[in-house]
């Protein structure tokens, strides 16, 4: 690790020894002072945003609203740390939730400013101190998020952006200090980190892939779904965690439905980033775009069949693709991570479930229909963290946020994410 690494770590120890000392409701009025900061400046970090990763200038000033939204939640929430007092047999009985120290953050470049926010923002007000280390094409938005907490007047080093490399990380969740790691990222990445942290026994929270089914049964409103289709795969250009990318439609309505999706999908085509007006614009690197097109090539040599062709407008563009999938292609269980979506045929509801199960992922699938009680069938059996009903799934602030199976662990957001980089303490006894 080099100098300059280890020296903003010490510095994020020291912090934390004093920040801890605050009280919950001290530590609540810096951010609220970070969301008044964050809708005043929504224009100009919303530039660096669509600067790093070319995400629609109306979405990323959008996503800088929803980070201003979220820290004033977190202004605002009861004292979720406070003693809990059990009655025992002994005169004290009660459970403490401490915080760990310096906590490690690696963060994905899909949303730059919220993806790190969610993390940040509850592990701060839980006591902690945080070093993030953001991904290569998102070191402005690093570093404006670092000098934006600063300007709201949190301490100095209690949050910092580390401009590290892998090897660095690795040096990161081995140093002491760093007392737990959370991972916005891939699989693999995923997997690594998960590995290094239980080598040096730590603490790692996981948000992962996503592989998640968007299922239409045959009652649904199929309109309204087919909008919700579009919107679910192309939002962000497809780079999504939880955007639909297996959408599995009922047999008795596959082509009245189909027919609809691809005129939703048709309506997206590749504008100007920094245009208002734009809605769907280019990925966020040339390579990531080359990738997705070596993963539709692989499908396509598998047994897919071209619905609607994945044309290449640009280095890092394209018109948005749909194929025909056959359940033993070995794209159909990997991440899509742009505009291109997957369709499957049901024979029936059940097909359209064990279809949907039928992955390695289990982040957050998504039903339409208009009967209750299969919709709540649905909700209940389907192997993921969430399930949207006749909507697309987003994050909400206020709801618990977490992956099941290789999708990741632990929760992020709502009060229940304070308590995820705590430590718990019972203290019995009496005089």
């Amino acid at each position: 690790m080099d100098n300059n690494t280890l020296y903003k770590i010490q510095n994020a120890h020291l912090q934390h020894e004093k920040w801890k000392e605050l009280s919950f409701d001290k530590r609540q009025k810096y951010l609220l002072q970070l969301s008044n900061l964050l809708r005043a400046k929504k224009e100009e970090l919303g530039v660096i945003i669509t600067q790093d990763m070319h995400k629609p200038i109306s979405q990323a000033i959008a996503e800088i609203e929803k980070c201003a939204g979220l820290c004033e939640y977190y202004a605002k929430i009861g004292n979720v740390l406070q003693i809990e007092k059990i009655k025992t047999e002994s005169e004290i009985s009660e459970v403490h939730h401490d915080s760990m120290g310096v906590i490690l953050g690696i963060m994905p470049w899909n949303y730059p400013f919220w993806q790190v926010l969610r993390f940040a923002i509850p592990t701060l007000l839980a006591g902690n101190a945080v070093v993030m280390k953001h991904a290569s094409n998102c070191t402005n938005s690093g570093n404006a998020i670092q000098k934006l907490l600063e300007e709201a007047g949190f301490p100095k080093d209690l949050f910092q952006h580390l401009e590290i490399g892998h090897t660095e990380v690795e040096n990161c969740i081995a140093n002491p200090l760093i007392k737990g790691v959370s991972i916005t990222g891939s699989e693999e990445a995923g997997r690594k980190i998960a590995s290094l942290a239980g080598q040096n026994l730590k603490k790692c929270v996981l948000e992962l892939g996503g592989n998640d089914a968007f299922i239409v049964l045959e009652d649904a409103d199929l309109e309204k779904a087919a909008i919700a289709a579009a919107q679910a795969r192309l939002q962000n250009c497809g780079q999504t965690c939880v955007a639909g990318k297996r959408f599995i439609i009922h047999k008795k309505i596959y082509d009245d439905f189909l027919n609809l999706m691809v005129n939703a999908f048709q309506k997206y085509s590749p504008k100007d980033a920094m245009d208002s007006t734009t809605t769907f614009a280019g990925m966020a690197r040339e390579d990531l775009a080359q990738e997705l097109e070596k993963q539709y090539t692989v499908a396509i040599e598998n047994g897919a069949e071209i619905i609607l062709p994945l044309l290449r407008i640009d280095q890092q563009s394209f018109q948005p693709g749909l194929l025909k999938m056959n359940e033993n292609n070995p794209i159909a269980d990997q991440e899509l991570f742009g505009p291109l979506a997957m369709v499957f045929l049901a024979n029936d509801n059940l097909d359209a479930l064990r279809i949907a199960n039928n992955t390695s992922f289990g982040l957050a699938n998504a039903v339409f229909t208009q009967d209750k009680d299969m919709a709540i069938y649905f909700a209940n059996n389907l192997e993921s963290g969430s399930v949207a009903i006749n909507q697309v799934f987003k994050s909400d602030v206020r709801l618990p946020f977490s992956g099941r199976k290789n999708s990741g662990f632990g929760t992020e957001l709502s009060e229940r994410a304070v308590l995820e980089f705590t430590s718990t303490k019972t203290i019995v006894g009496g005089f």
